[in-house]
């Protein structure tokens, strides 16, 4: 998602939300990152104020460390690393967007470890779902959806990481079993760029 010149270079109009937080879900290899960085950078060109923002767990981090074996980490000790990570940078988020006079692009959120925790057959913990709640605040979600195939060759192919079929199914039932819930809004991110960030802007207001 680079063609991000497709909008007319003009200062927003005055009708028009300058500010907010768009939160993006979805499984791995949904292009939560590649949409991320293609609607931040459409924003800055639109004339808006607009910053990208990680929520991390440090996933990829723990696999370089353990050198392909973090699978022989048991997945509460997993849990227990990810987790606190993924909460700091999710309240990171939450501050900055209430303090930012423009928009925040959150890929990922604390939601993210809560799927996580329930694909890997763990309680959800008596506190997790509402601190998640909690450091949403007034930010607008979307699920980003592909077939967990295409996801699947899009994980192999950036190299950074591995995960299963079986995985990223489970991961993207849950996501949209969450979207029903909350009414988060499911977008198609098998679609064209172009036509991803129109339907996200659409959804912003913007």
């Amino acid at each position: 998602m680079t063609q991000c010149n497709q909008w007319a270079l003009s200062a927003p109009a005055a009708s028009t939300p300058t500010h907010g937080c768009l939160v993006l879900l979805g499984m791995d290899g949904a292009g939560k990152s590649t949409a991320a960085t293609a609607l931040t950078e459409q924003l800055r060109a639109a004339g808006y104020a607009a910053v990208q923002r990680a929520n991390p767990a440090g996933r990829r981090w723990l696999e370089r460390h353990l050198e392909g074996r973090r699978s022989l980490l048991p997945v509460r000790w997993q849990d227990a690393i990810e987790t606190p990570i993924r909460a700091l940078n999710a309240v990171f988020t939450w501050l900055l967007a209430g303090f930012f006079s423009g928009w925040v692009v959150s890929d990922r959120h604390l939601f993210c470890q809560l799927v996580l925790r329930r694909v890997r057959g763990l309680a959800d913990g008596p506190w997790l779902e509402a601190a998640a709640r909690g450091v949403l605040g007034s930010a607008r979600v979307v699920v980003l959806d592909v077939d967990p195939l295409v996801a699947l060759a899009r994980v192999r192919a950036r190299g950074e990481d591995e995960e299963t079929l079986s995985y990223l199914m489970a991961s993207r039932l849950e996501y949209l079993r969450l979207a029903k819930a909350y009414g988060w809004p499911v977008i198609d991110a098998e679609a064209e760029p172009a036509v991803v960030l129109e339907r996200l802007r659409k959804l912003m207001g913007t």
